[in-house]
């Protein structure tokens, strides 16, 4: 596409800093908690904290705020904190405590998550997820999580894609559950004790800010549809990727993007909104009725064989094929990593397959995925006890038994590693609002490593941010949270009630759902697996016309005085429409292939993708469009450079 093309969507910015220590980034973590600014213990109850997402980052980041005597009111909108999504993540939580005889260590796990995100992710951040993460997997056993043990005693680990030892600790196939529901008691626990403040059934809509800084947000009950305001001296944001944006994906479907969405037209970045992993191991679509996708954990590779036939066309029952007529391509492209290569290289390869028409099943969307080999070579009952629940939830799913039948997988839409763009402190450009979990950047880069997403939720919620929230705290020591009669809260609470209102009372013909698959339908064709620069443009000019067409005939059956799921879904799409154009403008303004963001148009010699890393070594963080000025109504792309010294800049080689 010509410059000036990309020139006429977005205007480039300036340079801007990630905070990071001026030391060798395996010390940063270190430099930065010596320096942090503290708060007495006798002055923390004089500070209000909003937290907002209950999932393993938000519940841990409260507990542990809450614990050290700060007021955190926290924010839900489901009915208790343990429903959070965090409990979908099911094959393992990884850490580098070197443990086994592999040859692992937290040098390791940083170039494996490095690599493994193609070199778009801080390595400060990088090496403080593992420095940290040693301790992650002592802590959550201490508060309750059950992780699984070897015979003799000693906690059990698996492989995980992306790497070639044994780091990730599990509990069975339901580590994320097990994570949620400890963190979510030990939440529950400081609600008894007084120090933090339960919120169910809220959502937030946007967010409070006054000179510059995050002061509140803005939520409304779902069950009352009532609207008001809380204040605070700081907000963490924890609610989550924007993966639903698809609209078919693996993610449960209330996840959202609203309120990270209000955040960034407040003033917060938005960070590489592009990169978003396709999963290699969901169930395929077996209707076009079928609601979502769902998830098949990763640990499942560790196992199981992918396959597809040798021949076209193939629609023989799995076990009639003969071994010399199975394609085993990953094992077969991939020698040394083979199953266990990265998810977007797996996703990438599998969709291949699909496309040259070697799929299998009834809509011929899959490929298999084969434990025959493990169950001769480990027996059936070992194969039961490492993934009882996930073969359990595949028969009830598909009526068939893995035991005896070859999983069907294909990829979807799962994580995604943009979100709110935040410096080394998990401060966002906003002074006073804070990111944890997916809704954040920066640990993953353009593709995140399995496993390493429960580490990430438990890493900054329990390690990072009760140590960089009081250091911001500590200079505003005294200072009353914004009083609700302040202009910034109420002209907040007026625009979120007139937008409430504007949906409600429009005359339209079809209600959200229908602009959300028609969203999701343009993603999956332009902004999936692969981006074709040229369809690029078009894509913007579809989704734009969707908006428009939204505003003119969506229909929103009820009032916003009550519940209301149409009203809460109609919100969301709104923010889905305009988050959709910023997704493909950053897809067609990065100009290179990395990691999950495959373009078409920069591919090697044998497939892989291709950086351009004299160009595009930087994260970019997109600025809501400004009102006035010659850059007026497009969005600005700021950039923070990235720089690699403990990992040198490398071409992938998983082969």
């Amino acid at each position: 596409m010509a410059e000036t093309d990309i020139d006429a969507l977005r205007v480039v910015g300036r340079e801007i800093d990630g905070h990071v220590p001026d030391v060798a980034p395996a010390l940063a973590w270190e430099d930065r908690l010596l320096h942090y600014n503290l708060v007495n213990p006798s002055n923390r109850r004089g500070f209000t904290i909003i937290v907002v997402g209950t999932g393993l980052a938000g519940a841990a980041a409260a507990a542990a705020l809450g614990e050290l005597g700060y007021n955190v009111e926290v924010f839900t909108y489901h009915d208790m904190p343990r429903r959070a999504h965090s409990v979908a993540a099911q094959g393992g939580v990884n850490s580098p405590r070197s443990r086994k005889v592999d040859n692992d260590s937290i040098e390791r796990f940083v170039k494996d998550t490095i690599k493994g995100g193609d070199f778009r992710g801080r390595e400060a951040d990088a090496f403080r997820l593992g420095q940290e993460g040693v301790r992650v997997i002592d802590h959550m056993q201490a508060i309750g999580a059950p992780f699984a043990r070897e015979y003799g005693g000693q906690l059990a680990t698996r492989s995980f894609g992306g790497v070639q030892v044994s780091r990730t600790y599990y509990t069975r196939g339901q580590t994320g559950q097990q994570l949620e529901i400890a963190s979510a008691h030990a939440l529950s626990r400081q609600v008894a004790a007084g120090t933090c403040h339960l919120h169910a059934r809220q959502e937030m809509l946007d967010l409070i800010v006054k000179d510059g800084r995050a002061c509140g947000i803005v939520v409304r009950d779902l069950v009352s549809g009532a609207v008001r305001a809380m204040t605070a001296h700081a907000v963490i944001l924890a609610t989550g990727g924007y993966g639903n944006i698809y609209y078919k994906a693996t993610l449960a479907k209330n996840s959202n993007a609203t309120a990270i969405w209000r955040a960034h037209k407040r003033g917060a970045y938005f960070a590489n909104p592009a990169f978003v992993q396709i999963h290699p191991t969901a169930l395929p679509l077996m209707s076009q009725w079928q609601s979502k996708k769902i998830l098949m954990s990763e640990s499942l590779r560790n196992d199981g064989r992918i396959w597809a036939p040798k021949a076209k066309g193939d629609t023989r029952d799995p076990n009639a094929i003969p071994e010399d007529e199975r394609d085993y391509f990953l094992e077969r492209r991939y020698p040394a990593f083979g199953n266990l290569v990265p998810r977007d290289v797996a996703s990438r390869n599998i969709r291949e397959r699909i496309d040259a028409g070697y799929g299998v099943g009834p809509l011929a969307n899959a490929v298999y995925l084969d434990f025959r080999d493990a169950i001769g070579r480990l027996g059936r009952s070992v194969v039961r006890e490492r993934y009882s629940n996930l073969f359990d939830m595949y028969t009830e799913q598909t009526g068939e038994d893995p035991f005896t039948t070859p999983m069907r997988i294909a990829p979807s839409v799962h994580f995604t590693m943009g979100g709110l763009w935040s410096d080394f402190d998990m401060m966002t450009s906003i002074p006073g609002l804070f990111v944890g979990g997916e809704c954040g950047w920066s640990y993953h880069g353009a593709n995140r490593l399995g496993a390493n997403s429960l580490l990430s939720g438990c890493v900054d919620g329990w390690f990072t941010l009760p140590y960089s929230v009081p250091n911001y705290l500590a200079g505003y020591l005294g200072e009353p949270v914004l009083p609700l009669d302040d202009p910034a809260v109420t002209e907040t609470l007026a625009e979120v009630e007139a937008r409430t209102q504007r949906l409600t009372a429009n005359k339209g013909i079809h209600g959200p759902d229908y602009f959300a698959e028609r969203l999701g339908g343009i993603l999956d064709v332009y902004a999936s697996v692969s981006r074709n620069p040229a369809d690029l443009p078009g894509a913007i000019r579809e989704i734009r016309a969707l908006r428009d067409q939204f505003w003119r005939e969506v229909k929103v059956i009820g009032t916003a005085d009550r519940l209301n799921q149409e009203l809460e879904t109609a919100g969301r799409v709104a923010d889905y429409l305009e988050l959709a154009e910023l997704l493909v403008l950053d897809a067609l303004d990065r100009d290179e292939s990395a990691g999950a963001h495959f373009r078409t148009d920069h591919v090697t010699p044998d497939g892989e993708a291709m950086r351009d890393d004299d160009h595009w070594t930087f994260v970019s963080a997109w600025q809501a469009p400004p009102t006035t000025g010659p850059g007026a109504g497009k969005p600005i792309r700021n950039y923070e450079p990235l720089v690699f010294t403990a990992v040198p800049l490398q071409q992938r080689n998983y082969k």
